[in-house]
This record gives C-alpha cells, sequence and structure tokens, in this order.
C-alpha cells in the first residue's frame, strides 16, 4: 500500500521539487548520473571522467561504490536516478567476467527505457592528446557514419541514445564559428563501435567560406556492445509521443515556392454585382481636382471648336 500511496508536499520547497518532476510541455535538457560499481579503474573510470567533462553541467556523480547489477535489478539504479532527478545513467564496473565494462542508458517514468552494455577494447582519453582544447559547455555536431546503424534495432535505438545524450537546449539559429566541436560515431564489420572527438579549426581559403580541418582532441575508444536491453514498441512510441500543444498543424491554402516565399490561396463566394449600388456612392465621386481638370478640357474643347466654325465660314 505504501507504493500506492499519493505523496503530499508539506512545504513550499517540496511542492517545487515535485512540481518540477511531473511532466512539461517543453522538457529541459536531460542531466546524466554516473554511478561506479563495486570495482571501477582503469579504462572505466577515465572513460566516465572524459563523458563527464562532455557532458557538463548536465551532470551528477556519485563518488560512492554501489553493489548494483543493472541486468539483473535496475531497481537501485532507477531508485537512484529519480531521486537525483535525471533521465540518463552511465554505470562503470569492472570484473574477471566483463572487464572495462560500462552500462549506458535511459529512464522513461521512473523505469528503465533502453540500456546497453558496452566494453571498452581500446581507450585514449582527453589528457593524451597534447594539443589545444575546446572551452566548456560546447554542443557538439554528431556525425553516425556508415550505413550500419540503420541494420538491426539494437544499433539505431543507440544512436537515438547518443543522439539524446549529447542534445543540448534548442537554438533557432547557429554561427560558422560557434561550430567547434564534432564527435564522430563508426561501426565496423565486426560489430565494434569507434568513438572520436575532433576539433572544428576554421582556415584561410581565399574565399568567403573558410576550409575546414579537424584536428583530434579525444577521446578515442573503440567499444564492443555485449548486452542491450531495449523497450518495446508500444513503450518507445509512448515515450516518444508529443502533447497536442507542440504539434505543428497544417494551414490549408499556404504553400512555399522554391525562393522560400509563402503563397496564400483565398476562396470567395459568388459575388451578387446586379444588386451592388453604385448611384451616390461617395467611393465613384471626383475629387475638387478632377472637376477642374473636366471643365479645363470642356473649355479648350470650345475654343478649338469655334477656331474651327470660323474657318469654315471664311
Amino acid at each position: 500500500m505504501s507504493l500506492l500511496r499519493i505523496r503530499k508536499p508539506k512545504t513550499r520547497k517540496g511542492k517545487k521539487v515535485l512540481l518540477a518532476r511531473e511532466p512539461q510541455l517543453i522538457e529541459s535538457a536531460r542531466t546524466m548520473l554516473f554511478v561506479d560499481g563495486r570495482k571501477c579503474a582503469g579504462n572505466v573510470k577515465l572513460c566516465m571522467k572524459d563523458l563527464q567533462q562532455l557532458k557538463k553541467p548536465l551532470v551528477k556523480v556519485l563518488n560512492r561504490k554501489n553493489d548494483i547489477t543493472p541486468f539483473d535489478d535496475p531497481s537501485s539504479l532507477e531508485f537512484l536516478t529519480m531521486k537525483n532527478d535525471a533521465a540518463l545513467f552511465s554505470f562503470g564496473s569492472t570484473s574477471k567476467k566483463r572487464p572495462d565494462n560500462i552500462v549506458i542508458g535511459r529512464i522513461f517514468e521512473n523505469e528503465v527505457l533502453d540500456m546497453f552494455e558496452l566494453g571498452i577494447k581500446r581507450y585514449q582519453s582527453i589528457s593524451d592528446f597534447k594539443n589545444e582544447k575546446i572551452g566548456a559547455c560546447v554542443k557538439p555536431c554528431l556525425v553516425f557514419n556508415g550505413p550500419k546503424w540503420a541494420q538491426t534495432e539494437e544499433l539505431r535505438r543507440l544512436r537515438n541514445f547518443f543522439i539524446d545524450m549529447f542534445q543540448r537546449e534548442k537554438v533557432e539559429s547557429i554561427r560558422l564559428q560557434g561550430v567547434e566541436h564534432v564527435i564522430s560515431f563508426t561501426v565496423n564489420d565486426d560489430m565494434s563501435i569507434l568513438m572520436r572527438s575532433y576539433k572544428i579549426l576554421l582556415k584561410k581559403s581565399g574565399q568567403k567560406t573558410p576550409r575546414i580541418e579537424l584536428e583530434e582532441i579525444g577521446p578515442s575508444a573503440d567499444f564492443s556492445i555485449r548486452r542491450t536491453k531495449i523497450a518495446s514498441e508500444d513503450l518507445y512510441k509512448l515515450a516518444r509521443k508529443q502533447p497536442k500543444q507542440l504539434r505543428v498543424t497544417k494551414k490549408k491554402n499556404l504553400s512555399t515556392d522554391a525562393l522560400g516565399n509563402t503563397k496564400g490561396r483565398v476562396h470567395l463566394g459568388k459575388q451578387q454585382t446586379g444588386s451592388i449600388q453604385t448611384r451616390r456612392v461617395k467611393a465613384l465621386k471626383k475629387s475638387p481636382e478632377e472637376k477642374r481638370a473636366d471643365r479645363q478640357k470642356k473649355k479648350v474643347a470650345l475654343k478649338a471648336a469655334a477656331v474651327e466654325a470660323l474657318s469654315a465660314t471664311e
């Protein structure tokens, strides 16, 4: 009965926290929770640290070690994400059976939606690249190389998770100098995932558009997919459902040409031209200037007629 109990806030701050946890019409960028397992060292620790740096400031880190097995019992992980108000999580651990193991996933309605277990085959941290880095809180440009990302449902969901993971606030327009960071994901023939991170350099090209060069800044990782747990199609569709207020409704009789101009079509009913009042309508009356011009034209015409009559009698 305690699970079905409705929690009522006792203070104003508690009410504010519960309202923030409720579904919002426009959701903010998602926070990621980083959790350490019983044993977490070496490449796992370096990878978690670099992911935190890429995801900042939308991160929450738990430094205590947790005895959690996400694929066997995810309830502890679901509780930690709910307590820290995080929709994404990353769980790092290492063992003899699964060395250098990272579990990443996302939450929907306080339950695990998708979960992927990745093994680290090779790793180079950001500190291993001795070059100039980018600033913090930079929105990266994601590149998914090759057609294999669309071959299986697991890879499609993993691609969608990476987009969800590095998603930040929406912007209406971008500046070319503001695009500084590129993260590339590639699927090999052995189904391993290659993750590379580059800094965008704008060089002089002698033209208006600059020449683009990429410089690797780390992290650089090779992952192998070990286990996956994805949601059913119905649950996945429910998680992606948009509220009616945000749906873009198609406007009738509007079209856009090749130049981007919007054109509209107006439908008018049958006009009763026979019953239109045309006598003594102010809009049809002549202005004083027009009346003077007409009088002047009549005078000129009368003079011309008189001159012609005189010339004919002579």
